[in-house]
């Protein structure tokens, strides 16, 4: 304890430390503890153990290590971390392909469209209610219906002409035509239709034409057109004891020439 007069040398310390404990040692040593000469190396004792003076300066270097490390560390915490820069997102718009801004009604075929005999049987729109899920879920928005018909009672005999109008997003319109071709093909594969593909030059911005025959009956065939233009898309069919599918091609054209 600092201020207490220091003790004499135990035997132990002696016989370790022979040269330390000579005379004028001794002598310079009888003061206090704070007297002890500061230029001699003095033996360090831990717990009773004699440690060697190498270990002392071993042990202060680490000491030193540990809190430079330490310093530096908390420096580190102190400094503000640089902000990431920062990117500047621009908007591009993308402009999707042009639908039209008629309504299905002004698309739909009309009785001047048509040769002379023609008459309307019935034309509508097309509720929401009545259009399949899938077309729901394609984003049908609103449609309209046609039927005509001509008839020679003389000779018992009646075509009818339907047309239906549809409207989805423009970029569902591949889709929705897959769709009604996939509904062509499970009407042939119901059994009780044969249905046939026919050559037709192209109407709209894609189109297909189908011969459909009722294989129970003698009936006449059914001639059907499907064609998308824009974000429009129409079916006309042609049906009775006489049909013509090359008028039906020409009333195809008309109603693709409509959409503007």
């Amino acid at each position: 304890m600092m201020g207490t007069q220091a003790q004499g040398p135990t035997a132990r310390e002696r016989r370790l430390y022979p040269a330390f404990w000579h005379t004028e040692a001794r002598e310079k040593y009888s003061g206090t503890a704070d007297d002890a000469p500061s230029d001699r190396i003095l033996p360090f004792l831990c717990n009773g153990t004699i440690m060697h003076p190498g270990y002392v300066a071993m042990t202060l270097v680490i000491l030193l290590l540990i809190g430079t490390a330490g310093c530096l560390s908390t420096t580190a915490d102190r400094t503000a971390p640089t902000p990431a820069p920062t990117q500047t997102v621009v908007a591009v718009a993308t402009a999707n392909p042009p639908g039209t801004l008629q309504k299905p009604s002004d698309m739909a075929l009309q009785r001047a469209d048509l040769p002379g005999d023609y008459i309307v049987k019935e034309r509508s729109e097309r509720a929401y209610e009545e259009m399949s899920q899938l077309s729901r879920d394609l984003g049908w928005r609103q449609g309209y219906s046609v039927t005509f018909y001509r008839m020679n009672r003389e000779m018992f005999d009646m075509t009818a002409l339907s047309q239906s109008v549809d409207l989805y997003p423009v970029l569902a319109m591949n889709r929705v035509f897959d769709m009604a071709k996939e509904r062509m093909d499970s009407t042939a594969a119901d059994g009780s239709y044969a249905v046939y593909e026919l050559p037709l030059g192209k109407i709209g911005d894609a189109s297909i034409a189908y011969k459909t025959e009722d294989t129970r009956a003698s009936n006449s065939p059914v001639y059907t057109i499907i064609f998308v233009k824009k974000d429009v898309f129409e079916e006309i069919a042609m049906g009775g004891t006489t049909t013509d599918f090359e008028a039906l091609k020409v009333f195809a054209n008309i109603a693709a020439e409509k959409i503007r």
